[in-house]
C-alpha cells in the first residue's frame, strides 16, 4: 500500500510575543489572514505560575439547649377578698424567697396576679415563669417546692430552648470546624505528593443545615406525655452541619542548600 504525499505549500508563521497572546489572527500584506501561534510559557513563568489544591470539608455539632422555663401557678377562691389575697400571696412569698435563697436571679423571675369576682366569691390566680440556666438546680428547686407545698400549686414540665447567641455561634462553630477539616485534608494530600500548603485562595461555604434532635417514633408515641428531663433536654439539641469549598495555593519545597 503506498502513501502519497501531500503536495508541496507553503506556510506563513508568526511567533506572537507573549506580551500580543491575545492575537488570534495575522495578517498579511496582501489582505490574507493567517492563523497566530502563541509562544509557549518560558520556564521562568512556568515556576511562577499559581498551583492550587482543591478540597471540600465537612462538619456537624450540636448544641444542647441553655435555657429552661417553669411555670409556677397558685390560686384561691374564698368568699372574703382580704381570705383569697393572703391565701394566694403567702405561697407567692415563699416562693420568691426560696428561688432567692438558691440563687435565683430577680431578672429570670416574672410574677403576675389576678384578682376578679366570681358570683359570690374572689378569685385570685398568681403565676411565677423562672427561667432556668442550670438545670440540675431546677430540678432541686421544682422537687422542694412540690415537697413543701404539695397540690396547692401546680408546677409546669420544664419548656427547654436555645436563646439566639448559642444558635448563632453554633453554625459559626460549624462553620469553621468544617474549614479546618478541609485544611487537614490538603495538608495530608500535599504532604503525600510531596509539596507544602500554602495560603487558602478561596473559602466558601456551599451548604449549611440545622435541625432538632428527635427520639425515635416508637418512643415518642410511648413516652409523650411521660418524657424524663434529660429525653426533652435530647429532643430539644440543635444540630449543625456545614460543608464548605476551600482552594489552597501549593508551593514546591525548597531544596536545602549545601554549605560548602
Amino acid at each position: 500500500m503506498s502513501v502519497q504525499q501531500a503536495p508541496q505549500s507553503r506556510v506563513f508563521v508568526e511567533l506572537v510575543p507573549w506580551a500580543d497572546r491575545g492575537r488570534e489572527n495575522y495578517q498579511l500584506s496582501d489582505g490574507e489572514t493567517l492563523p497566530g501561534l502563541r509562544r509557549p510559557l518560558s520556564s521562568a513563568q512556568t515556576q511562577t505560575a499559581t498551583r492550587e489544591v482543591h478540597v471540600s470539608g465537612t462538619a456537624e455539632v450540636s448544641a444542647t439547649p441553655d435555657r429552661a422555663q417553669v411555670v409556677v401557678q397558685m390560686s384561691s377562691t374564698k368568699e372574703a377578698a382580704a381570705e383569697a389575697k393572703k391565701s394566694v400571696c403567702r405561697r407567692l412569698d415563699y416562693i420568691t424567697q426560696t428561688l432567692q435563697q438558691q440563687g435565683v436571679q430577680s431578672e429570670n423571675v416574672t410574677v403576675t396576679k389576678d384578682f376578679q369576682r366570681v358570683e359570690n366569691a374572689y378569685h385570685m390566680e398568681a403565676e411565677v415563669c423562672i427561667t432556668f440556666t442550670e438545670f440540675g438546680k431546677m430540678q432541686n428547686i421544682c422537687n422542694f417546692l412540690v415537697e413543701k407545698l404539695d397540690s396547692s400549686v401546680v408546677i409546669s414540665q420544664p419548656q427547654f430552648y436555645h436563646t439566639p447567641g448559642s444558635i448563632e455561634n453554633l453554625r459559626r462553630q460549624a462553620c469553621v470546624v468544617a474549614v479546618e477539616n478541609a485544611w487537614r485534608k490538603a495538608q495530608e494530600v500535599c504532604n503525600l505528593v510531596g509539596q507544602t500548603l500554602g495560603k487558602p485562595l478561596l473559602i466558601k461555604e456551599e451548604e449549611m443545615k440545622e435541625w432538632e434532635g428527635q427520639i425515635d417514633d416508637h418512643q415518642s408515641s410511648r413516652l409523650s406525655g411521660s418524657l424524663t428531663v434529660q429525653q426533652k433536654i435530647k429532643s430539644a439539641t440543635i444540630h449543625a452541619a456545614s460543608k464548605v469549598f476551600v482552594t489552597f495555593e501549593v508551593k514546591g519545597r525548597e531544596k536545602k542548600k549545601k554549605h560548602t
